[in-house]
């Protein structure tokens, strides 16, 4: 009997084993979130200047032929319809990865000239809920999207800064858009980009494979946002994380990508959802 018990013992100590090395065998796999379903706009939420929150204005926002587009084709006049589809949830510690094109070189009636085959991803934005009603950008760090004209340099993923700042070697930038060291990519070219995001430390853009810039410490910072709460921004606050969003600036664009990893989460090894590759650790989010 004593043999058996201790049988049954080590037995039940081997397969605690091998269940604690089954509870890890993935935690080197990245697990990537399709932000787009390539079928509908489900989890996304449009915000149009002077539109409320949840109206997709004239169809700005739409998905065709399994792509994601921005498009001002329904529209007489831009009149400043500035337009953000903002996913529903917030990130801090994350990789960005999405394909896009600009589409054809005409232009709306009303549309500004800088926004002929411009877009761009808003990171670290503001929640769609605290925008204003005539709030033209969110406060945040946007990626341009830009595609060239053909004939002049354009580098795409610049960075632009409504109602922030960054540092750039530990110095204070104010200016609104800085730009990258990408290459032209002219005409409608998918281009992929990229963005490694480290919640207020640092961020680095990409363009097929490529670092093309890197700023740090990005902070609140007043310029180029109108129609905000004033008491929203606060000069100098240090931006952690926020919402994702594509923007609308009359341009037709498209989008046959947009995924993300998460780079926060659990931490214990012991836990089933361990990642070896989170960067911050969120322990409640442990399951055991």
């Amino acid at each position: 009997m004593t043999r058996i018990l201790l049988l049954s013992l080590i037995y039940m100590i081997l397969l605690g084993c091998d269940s604690q090395s089954e509870k890890n065998v993935n935690a080197d796999q990245e697990e990537w979130l399709s932000l787009f379903n390539g079928q509908n706009l489900d989890d996304w939420a449009p915000k149009i200047r002077g539109i409320p929150l949840g109206q997709n204005y004239l169809n700005t926002f739409r998905v065709a032929d399994g792509v994601l587009q921005a498009n001002y084709d329904g529209y007489k006049n831009f009149d400043d319809r500035f337009g953000h589809l903002f996913y529903k949830d917030s990130f801090s510690f994350y990789h960005l990865v999405a394909e896009y094109r600009t589409l054809g070189d005409s232009t709306i009636p009303g549309a500004p000239e800088w926004a002929f085959r411009n877009n761009g991803l808003m990171l670290h934005a503001q929640s769609a809920q605290s925008m204003g009603l005539e709030q033209d950008f969110p406060i945040s760090l946007e990626m341009q999207l830009l595609s060239g004209n053909g004939v002049d340099e354009r580098p795409t993923a610049n960075l632009c800064t409504p109602g922030t700042h960054v540092h750039l070697a530990d110095t204070l930038f104010t200016n609104h858009c800085i730009q990258s060291s990408s290459k032209t990519y002219h005409g409608d070219t998918w281009v992929r980009v990229e963005a490694l995001v480290f919640g207020d430390s640092v961020v680095h853009f990409l363009v097929e494979g490529d670092t093309v810039f890197t700023f740090t410490k990005p902070v609140m910072g007043a310029g180029v946002v109108n129609g905000h709460n004033q008491d929203y921004l606060v000069e100098g606050q240090p931006i952690k994380g926020g919402y994702i969003t594509i923007q609308g600036e009359s341009h037709p664009t498209e989008f046959r990508k947009i995924e993300l990893l998460n780079l926060c989460g659990c931490t214990d090894r012991k836990a089933k959802n361990y990642k070896s590759y989170f960067v911050k650790s969120d322990n409640s989010k442990c399951i055991y």
